[in-house]
């Protein structure tokens, strides 16, 4: 994980002075945008000419291989018609640049993108009707059969066999639950942890091969109103946790976040599912572990929140945003077991049209 002073700060003058510098810009207006171990900006140059500034932490900054295949994979997705940012090169031609910044802790190595402005709310921001978290399970299975195919002659990198967002990595978190001491969440993650042992890991090769998004959650998908009084994604943001994984990783990401706003969080699944399956159909290695995946990821969020808040507490704010409903939901979905979830989930998306 991020260390504390990895995290990029740079003031707005900055800002400004490297936009004008790489880009030949000059904003009006910097507004800073939430970030859990970057720092970005939207950039208004005129009234139609806005940007996305991202600033690299000093760790992933090492990994320019690692970054290159998130643009190239932003860009594989725009080109067949899905709603991802594009990288714009700067003057030099480079569409990233190895900056050296002091942002108070000396002078570091910090990578620059320039990126579009899509349109559109983070669906974080507007009531979240069925007919939104279906396009949502839908998005999600699309991006992911569409990044199937991309070739690349440094795919091997997104193993990211150490990287603790992974869901094939869970046992990661073991070494940071004693941030969770006192707190009876902890046995739950403890138990939840146990179990993806003994029933996902022996079983990961029953799962069907992707790459993921990793991150598709409520803040990074963006939203418009369309003609008929419903809403379409209108943007796909932060590809930072892209990794090899499968298919149900990115499905059970998606419903965990899709509950944190959610005032009926048990339906999400039902509609995230129905979504999902109008694409990509599980197959019963998959259907099994989805419940539990789903628990994984909470865990995930609510472990390493605890972390980053002892290395970031100026970013608490943003990073514990998950943590909020994400302990009553994790204990809820606990309570009430495998079998009556999944018969919430299931038995419910089946009944969508063309899911029968």
């Amino acid at each position: 994980m991020a260390l504390a002073d990895s995290k990029p700060n740079l003031s707005h003058l900055q800002v400004s002075e490297l936009v004008k510098r790489l880009f030949g810009l000059t904003p009006s207006q910097i507004h800073p945008l939430p970030s859990y171990d970057d720092q970005n900006f939207h950039l208004v140059v005129s009234e139609d000419d806005e940007y996305v500034l991202k600033v690299m932490n000093t760790e992933d900054s090492q990994n320019p291989t690692l970054l290159e295949l998130q643009t190239h994979a932003m860009t594989f997705l725009h080109e067949r018609g899905l709603p991802a940012q594009t990288v714009l090169p700067a003057t030099s031609g480079q569409v990233m640049s190895l900056e050296d910044i002091d942002c108070g802790f000396g002078r570091q190595k910090y990578l620059v993108r320039l990126l579009t402005y899509l349109p559109g709310t983070p669906i974080a921001k507007v009531p979240c009707s069925p007919q939104i978290l279906y396009e949502a399970g839908k998005m999600a299975a699309k991006m992911d059969t569409v990044l199937q195919e991309m070739e690349h002659p440094q795919l091997h990198v997104l193993q990211r066999e150490k990287f603790i967002w992974s869901l094939s990595n869970i046992p990661l978190l073991e070494p940071y639950l004693h941030l969770m001491d006192g707190d009876p969440v902890q046995q739950v993650v403890k138990s939840v942890i146990q179990q993806y042992k003994t029933c996902i890991q022996p079983k990961l090769s029953s799962f069907r091969k992707c790459i993921n998004h990793g991150d598709f959650n409520d803040h990074n998908i963006l939203v418009q109103p369309d003609d008929s009084a419903t809403h379409k994604i209108s943007g796909i943001l932060d590809f930072g946790d892209m990794s090899s994984g499968y298919y149900v990783f990115e499905l059970a990401i998606t419903i965990m976040y899709m509950m944190i706003e959610n005032p009926t969080p048990l339906d999400v699944g039902r509609d995230v599912l129905a979504g999902w399956e109008s694409v990509i159909r599980l197959n019963e290695a998959e259907r099994d572990a989805l419940y539990l995946l789903v628990l994984c990821r909470f865990c995930q969020s609510l472990v390493v929140a605890r972390h980053t808040v002892l290395q970031h507490p100026e970013n608490k704010d943003y990073v514990m945003i998950t943590t909020k409903t994400g302990i009553r939901h994790l204990c809820r979905l606990w309570e009430l077991g495998k079998e009556v979830v999944e018969r919430r989930w299931f038995q419910n998306a089946a009944h969508y049209p063309g899911n029968e």
